[in-house]
């Protein structure tokens, strides 16, 4: 029996009956290369046997998101699509979390995910974040943001590593960004890999939150920084908020004990 099953299910036969454990679910229907059940160093398996030590229920499916599947679980996390979401699709998650369920997107291309983020009042640029400072060996594509906003998401942190980030930001006053880069950070819109006048250089948000009904969305702007292998440092801590944060969802909250 695997690591991560051995594990859920000893948790699970551990657990008072009458305790509620919220439900978090991994989309990866939607052509993930990175999954849970895999324990390599770029899949998210260490992600999950975080969630399940702090009390959660995991599960993932492959299967499209229906009306059935979202009424079975609390919160759901999608990273890494590469794969666009149907009509349909976007249309039940915007209404599960109006219903006051949690979803986390974690993004390694924009454009699959990006008419579910606008329909859920978040953008998404048209090129990746390359940072000035706080490099990590010396790459302009993996940085460290420590320019934090305050909240439950970021409480105890002082900073967390991003490894290919695109730029992220609310569209509505609902929404707040959580996480910025330097001033200095650019985007390389005419594509010649040089900071030309064609290029825009700002500080841009790389984790945003945003209020929907009674529910909440996140997103990051980058899927890498829970993968196995970046699972350290301030991104670990961050996965335990992370975990805290989407356990207070729709069912969480109002179940009866």
């Amino acid at each position: 029996m695997r690591p991560l099953l051995t594990l859920l299910f000893l948790l699970i036969f551990s657990w008072p009956a009458w305790a509620y454990h919220p439900r978090i679910l991994f989309d990866q229907a939607h052509g993930q290369a990175f999954v849970i059940e895999q324990e390599s160093e770029l899949h998210l398996s260490q992600l999950a046997q975080s969630l399940v030590s702090q009390g959660y229920e995991v599960s993932s499916t492959r299967h499209p998101l229906t009306a059935e599947l979202l009424d079975k679980t609390d919160a759901l996390i999608i990273s890494g699509a590469f794969k666009p979401y149907s009509v349909r699709e976007i249309a039940l998650v915007k209404e599960f979390i109006s219903q006051g369920g949690r979803v986390a997107v974690m993004i390694h291309i924009g454009p699959p995910v990006l008419p579910l983020l606008l329909e859920l009042g978040v953008d998404v640029a048209n090129g990746v974040i390359r940072e000035t400072e706080q490099l990590i060996a010396g790459d302009p594509l993996n940085f460290v943001s420590s320019r934090l906003e305050a909240h439950p998401l970021t409480a105890g942190l002082k900073s967390f590593c991003l490894y290919g980030s695109w730029p992220v930001r609310p569209l509505s006053a609902s929404g707040a960004i959580l996480a910025y880069t330097s001033a200095g950070a650019w985007v390389d819109l005419t594509g010649d890999k040089q900071r030309t006048p064609g290029d825009v250089t700002q500080s841009f948000g790389v984790m945003v939150v945003n209020r929907i009904g009674q529910g909440e969305l996140l997103v990051f702007g980058d899927d890498a920084l829970f993968q196995n292998r970046f699972l350290r440092r301030g991104n670990q801590p961050l996965a335990v908020n992370l975990g805290h944060w989407l356990a207070a969802g729709r069912q969480a909250k109002g179940q009866k004990i």
